[in-house]
């Protein structure tokens, strides 16, 4: 197949400004994922979509593909969803051959080894629309109604360990085909589940805090 990789990074953010081109540990937030993207794919098939200069720069030292995106793809109300739509229309007009695109976030920085090439192996051999990475959520749940805490995966009293097992989408890496990116659909539903419970998952940088584990995290596994 014939796969692009898309690194979505506006210019804008609101609990964590800037967060995209922000440093983490030593370089740009989106470097990292950058160069990971490097270490699987030649420079031509590595995009970094953005609406900001300065993370258009920091794509251009890479040596990597740079999609800008219209104003309205650069607002608040702007989903991946969109943003990935557009890439492959882009993709069309520019003759860009693209049967799926690989989505990796810059606002997860960490990532295990050869984890594209693990994920692609995967999506190739169970011919499914999407695949994503998830991790085991081990929490117990629920939701407040009306000042009242209702359970949503357990029982009061039940162990974890008799708890039916629940997961999230911890953002690592996506992989979807055109067809569905097209019609705005990030994850299909044959969406093949890639589980990963590694510590990596657990950092999603979106606010202060998160950038403080996030280094905490990086520092143990570098070292």
């Amino acid at each position: 197949m014939n796969y692009q990789v898309v690194i979505p990074a506006r210019g804008g953010s609101k609990r964590l400004l800037r967060k995209n081109a922000i440093n983490f540990c030593g370089k740009p937030l989106i470097a990292h994922t950058i160069e990971y993207a490097l270490e699987s794919f030649s420079r031509n098939q590595i995009w970094v979509n953005t609406d900001d200069e300065e993370i258009r720069r920091i794509a251009l030292n890479y040596g990597i593909e740079i999609t800008i995106r219209p104003d309205f793809l650069g607002s608040d109300d702007a989903t991946t969803a969109d943003v990935l739509s557009f890439q492959c229309k882009e993709f069309e007009i520019n003759s860009v051959l693209c049967d799926a695109i690989i989505l990796l976030q810059a606002t997860n920085p960490i990532r295990p080894n050869k984890l594209i090439d693990d994920c692609i192996d995967i999506f190739e051999k169970n011919e499914r629309g999407s695949l994503a990475s998830f991790s085991k959520l081990n929490r117990k749940y629920g939701r407040v109604h009306n000042d009242y805490f209702i359970p949503k995966n357990y029982l009061p009293g039940q162990r974890m360990q008799d708890i039916l097992p629940v997961y999230f989408e911890n953002g690592l890496i996506y992989i979807t085909k055109t067809q569905y990116l097209l019609q705005g659909k990030v994850i299909t539903d044959d969406v093949f589940p890639f589980i990963y419970n590694g510590i990596e998952s657990s950092v999603d940088i979106d606010e202060f805090s998160d950038l403080t584990f996030a280094e905490f995290v990086y520092n143990k596994i570098k070292n």
